[in-house]
């Protein structure tokens, strides 16, 4: 069974990268936002005191990390199939994590990968393909991906904060239009980006800890109902324990776990350990 030849990504079209570059508008107008209007406002002496530079530094930080993890997680390939790979008949996973083949690409498709319709191609341990990314988000950018969110997530709700010091602590003029207009429209922007990115973030921490994709999730509710009816307990085959389940992913050394770039313990992503119970 040979394995086409596939272009990767998610489309060659422009409209493609408009999602893209609505997260990187974003992110600069949070940014600003933020330390040159908000902090600015809020503090007295503004963005040159030393509170006020504290808190520019940190926000800083965290929307470099913010940049880099998206932009590393957006360019990298989310993790493709071996050309040659094939089902090993020594496996010894092969009762519980057999190999399938993908009718699309006419190849053979290892354990927890499926094929992306927009990508057109099979991606290793695919979570789902991310719009605002242009990309899959699979097995190789995970871990990039997980580390956006944190940041992101964190990013926001540190700007809402800042945003209603300012809004409550500090005197404004309302009657002009464009004032009441700015803060009325940052406001709804920064309550429904920190809702999501926290929504979010939550959710693929559940993911981590039970080493399961969103895919998989899916698979995981009708297997654990079909057991419980059936009087009998049901664990993800892939969950090995959350100390595992978060090593697999962010790596052994927990120093390295927050920097995007650091995924040499990540193999081929062809096989995983299971669970023994």
């Amino acid at each position: 069974m040979g394995r086409r030849k596939r272009k990767g990504g998610g489309g060659n079209g422009l409209l493609q990268f408009l999602p893209v570059l609505a997260v990187v508008v974003a992110m600069g107008f949070d940014y600003y936002a933020t330390v040159f209007v908000f902090l600015d406002h809020w503090i007295a002496g503004g963005v040159q005191s030393d509170q006020g530079l504290l808190h520019a530094g940190v926000f800083t930080w965290i929307t470099f990390m913010c940049s880099i993890s998206f932009f590393v997680a957006a360019v990298s390939d989310p993790g493709s199939v071996p050309v040659n790979y094939g089902p090993d008949a020594e496996n010894p996973q092969k009762e519980v994590t057999k190999s399938r083949s993908c009718e699309k690409c006419d190849a053979y498709k290892p354990p927890r990968s499926h094929h992306c319709r927009v990508c057109k191609r099979c991606v290793l341990k695919m979570d789902h393909h991310c719009l605002w990314m242009n990309n899959c988000v699979g097995y190789s950018n995970y871990k990039p991906f997980l580390v956006f969110i944190l940041h992101a997530a964190i990013g926001s709700l540190y700007s809402t904060v800042i945003f209603f010091c300012d809004l409550f602590q500090t005197n404004h003029d309302f009657s002009v239009r464009s004032t009441a207009l700015f803060y009325v429209l940052s406001g709804c922007f920064l309550f429904f980006l920190s809702l999501t990115m926290s929504t979010l973030l939550g959710w693929h921490i559940y993911l981590l800890t039970k080493n399961m994709t969103t895919i998989e999730f899916r698979a995981f509710l009708r297997d654990k109902w079909l057991a419980e009816k059936s009087g009998q307990k049901y664990r993800h085959r892939f969950d090995i324990g959350v100390c595992n389940n978060i090593s697999q992913v962010l790596g052994p050394n927990i120093l390295k776990w927050f920097f995007p770039t650091s995924m040499s313990h990540l193999r081929d992503g062809t096989q995983f350990p299971v669970s023994s119970d």
